[in-house]
């Protein structure tokens, strides 16, 4: 058993977030200790793993109790947590697609300046002047 210290410090997970996802239900709540401090154990530390997994893969906090929860069940598909990361792939790529367009926009914004004022003031400045005629 250990406190939320060691399960902070051995997940690189802040004191907030492990007991944000107390509150949120993805994380059971640890006994007390008799001085009322949290008692956390192995368990808790491989869940909180996976869920720091999950999250880092961009599955919200939803998809990501639903992840779990197939985790737990042996009666439901791994279709379905095939499905979960579909649909995230499918998120992913449109944010890709997003990410592209600014990149390209701000691409164009700084060739524009090298090529045109860049010892110009900055009221003169073509990346001054795009932002206010967007």
């Amino acid at each position: 058993m250990f406190g939320i210290g060691e399960l902070s410090r051995t997940s690189g997970c802040p004191i907030e977030t492990i007991r944000y996802y107390e509150k949120s239900d993805l994380l059971q709540e640890p006994p007390r200790s008799s001085g009322g401090h949290r008692l956390y154990n192995e368990s808790h530390r491989k869940r909180l793993g996976f869920i720091l997994k999950a999250r880092g893969l961009g599955f919200s906090l939803e998809k990501t109790r639903e992840l779990l929860s197939l985790s737990e069940n042996n009666t439901r598909s791994c279709n379905e947590a095939l499905e979960l990361v579909e649909n995230n792939l499918t998120a992913v790529n449109e944010k890709l697609a997003e990410l592209q367009i600014i990149k390209d926009s701000l691409l164009v914004m700084a060739k524009n300046c090298q090529q045109c004022c860049p010892n110009a003031k900055a009221p003169n400045c073509t990346i001054v002047d795009a932002l206010q005629h967007s």
